[in-house]
């Protein structure tokens, strides 16, 4: 078995060994990187903590202790006494960096939250710039009081002194076992964009899952589709499932394992989503990641364009692989048919008309577009006049198109429409009761619930004699709020009116997931600087109908650069970190955040009849009357509210009586709402 550690022993072991013998053991993984600079720098932080060790009765040491939800390493770990102590080492530096000690934070709280060891032990993260000058130290812990400190800097001839300090102010009488700990359950929850990551450098899902439950889910849902995928390939048939999920459960990550595992296998698979901020900050990660492994692996750059290309090779923006097919049909389209045009097209031998993918995955699939959408938008953009399909439609005819096998995996989120002309599930059944009835439909138990196609679904498919249902394609396990499951059904309630339940929930949850309430834009950006740790990530979201917030400087018609947005750091003007820029429901969905304040403008506002619906236009309110707007409305304030994995605050502004677009009245109710649940207030 793989040990979490590459070297572990106790501290009098420790110091009977001699450097290079205690190297041989760190080292002995041909895997690891193990160049002359990596030796070096080992060399040196073995040297140093024999000095440190020495000056202690007996503890473990370990070397390179994994942190899986990260995918990093800690350079050394200390375990005695009830205490942890997590070393970052940096060699030579002289000087104390900031990303430096939000790495070695990060490395404390993940313990804290994720390693079940670790939860009731004190956890002290210490940076060594080991030429550094002295530092006058705090000895803090952080304001959660969940026994992590904040990091402590040191170089190399304060390190002991400040570990004898922690000892004498938190010393127990236990005895620590550091296997017993290292081999800890580790039950992380990772951000899309870390698992994202983690899955394209092979790490297994149940190493980057939250939960035993949602390792268990997650992988028995992924091995039911691969066993639908190979058992169409042995069969030469066709084949579509639609996966269901709570909000947070994976999705997305399920449809990007099976495009890494079938792609590795040969079989083509490209992950698809309409989303397009999604894939944008999905493929800028992972080409990023991409970037970094290959510098550490090889010593030399590494192109971003390259890892860029690479990442595009299985992401890509649904409406890209839209239109390759668009290129092949004949123009004009006559009589509503489509038709390759073998002119534009050579038939291949393998792969016929179609592209090269045998497999496709369509995230978010319930919002691919009505076929008037889709019509209006390529007579505007393309010219091309008359397209008879729905875009459902036209990508099952695409991947029909094969002469062999093909496979579509539709990734729907229930209550998650939130824009015109999109054309639900309802659409993707009607085209394969319609069109393609010799495909095999496989779906989730879930999918006939009410939230899916209004509750239709079972209707639509009652004389479907190729349907099988599982339950295993079906995520009921929810991965974002590893504070709180209960979190998105609170969520629910709320905007269902369900006061007493709502209160219950809010009860339940309010401990391990703050919900604050405010009317002060300012508190809220102060609470979220005070609240984040490390690089915990925050920022704030807006409903891209909140007009009326321009005089808190916030203005939804201009539209962050989400990747700069979601991946960079605080002194970036452009990150969500900088607390300038705001994201909507647009910008959001699919992606999360650690903390986020959620600010409520007039467009959805509370009464004792029910939620009232509101667009600005030129210059002022005007009620929103069409049902199907107000659903987007009421989805986008869900997508808002779900988004953070931590904790979140609530801005209801004041308003104003000197401004006729800004009435107190617009606001006061959605407040006094939301304090009637229970919020705490700032």
């Amino acid at each position: 078995m793989l040990e979490r550690y590459y070297y572990e022993d106790s501290f009098s072991k420790f110091l009977s060994q001699s450097e290079n013998e205690i190297l041989g053991i760190i080292v002995k993984d041909n895997s690891f990187d193990s160049n002359s600079l990596q030796i070096e720098a080992w060399l040196d932080e073995i040297a140093i903590m024999k000095d440190v060790v020495k000056n202690f009765a007996e503890g473990r040491i370990a070397f390179e202790y994994s942190i899986p939800r990260l995918g990093k390493r800690a350079d050394v770990v200390l375990v005695f006494h009830g205490i942890i102590f997590v070393l970052e080492f940096k060699v030579g530096e002289k000087a104390y960096l900031i990303s430096d000690s939000e790495q070695v934070w990060d490395y404390a709280l993940d313990l804290k939250n994720f390693h079940e060891a670790s939860h009731d032990k004190i956890i002290v993260p210490i940076l060594i710039a080991t030429e550094a000058n002295e530092r006058s130290y705090k000895y803090v812990q952080c304001q959660y009081d969940d026994n992590v400190y904040e990091p402590i800097c040191s170089n190399k001839d304060s390190l002991s002194s400040i570990i004898k300090i922690i000892l004498e102010k938190n010393k127990k009488d236990c005895h620590d076992n550091l296997l017993d700990w290292a081999n800890s359950r580790y039950s992380p929850t990772p951000t899309i964009i870390q698992a994202a990551s983690a899955l394209f450098n092979n790490q297994n899902v149940a190493d980057i899952t939250r939960t035993e439950a949602s390792a268990e889910n997650l992988i028995k849902s992924n091995n039911y589709i691969l066993d639908i995928i190979e058992k169409t390939k042995q069969n030469n048939e066709k084949a579509i499932c639609f996966v269901t999920g709570v909000p947070g459960a994976g999705k997305t990550l399920v449809g990007l394992k099976v495009a890494i595992e079938r792609t590795e296998k040969k079989d083509l698979a490209v992950y698809l989503s309409g989303n397009f901020p999604l894939v944008s900050v999905l493929t800028e990660a992972l080409a990023r990641d991409k970037k970094q492994q290959e510098e550490q692996k090889k010593n030399e750059k590494y192109p971003i364009t390259q890892a860029r290309r690479e990442v595009h090779s299985f992401i890509q923006i649904v409406h890209h692989y839209r239109n390759t097919f668009l290129e092949k049909i004949k123009i004009p389209i006559i009589n509503d048919s489509i038709e390759i045009d073998k002119t534009k097209i050579k038939k291949h031998e393998g792969d016929g008309y179609a592209e090269v993918e045998h497999v496709a995955i369509f995230d978010e699939a319930q919002r691919a577009w009505t076929q008037e959408q889709l019509s209006s938008w390529l007579k505007r953009k393309k010219h091309i006049n008359n397209f008879p399909y729905s875009e459902p439609e036209f990508l099952i005819w695409s991947l029909d198109q094969r002469p062999d096998w093909a496979v579509i995996i539709c990734l729907v989120g229930g209550g998650q429409e939130i824009n015109t002309g999109e054309a639900g599930i309802s659409e993707w059944i009607r085209s394969l009761n319609e069109k393609f009835n010799n495909w095999k439909i496989y779906i989730s138990n879930q999918l006939t619930e009410k939230e899916y196609a209004e509750g239709k679904v079972k209707q639509l498919l009652s004389n479907n004699k190729n349907v099988i249902e599982n339950p295993a394609l079906h995520l009921a396990v929810s991965m974002r709020s590893f504070r709180s499951e209960k979190v998105s059904s609170f969520v629910h309630e709320l905007l269902d009116l369900n006061i007493q339940k709502t209160k219950e929930l809010y009860r339940e949850i309010k401990t391990a997931y703050p919900i604050i309430l405010t009317r002060s834009l300012e508190k809220a950006k102060d609470w979220l600087r005070q609240k984040a740790r490390g690089s915990e990530r925050y920022g704030m979201i807006v409903s891209s109908q909140a007009y009326r917030l321009k005089p808190l400087a916030i203005d939804v018609r201009f539209k962050p650069d989400t990747v700069h947005w979601f991946l960079d750091d605080k002194d970036d003007i452009r990150s969500s970190l900088f607390l300038e820029d705001v994201a909507t429901e647009f910008d959001i969905q699919g992606l999360e955040l650690d903390w986020s304040c959620v600010i409520w403008d007039g467009d959805f506002r509370y009464s004792e009849g029910g939620w009232q619906n509101y667009s600005f236009t030129g210059s002022k309110w005007q009620y929103v009357k069409a049902e199907e707007r107000k659903k987007y409305q009421l989805n986008a304030y869900r997508v808002l509210l779900t988004r953070a994995r931590h904790g979140m605050i609530i801005v209801v502004p004041e308003g104003s009586d000197k401004d006729e677009t800004r009435k107190p009245d617009y606001y006061d109710p959605t407040y006094e709402y939301l304090k009637q649940i229970g919020l705490e207030i700032i």
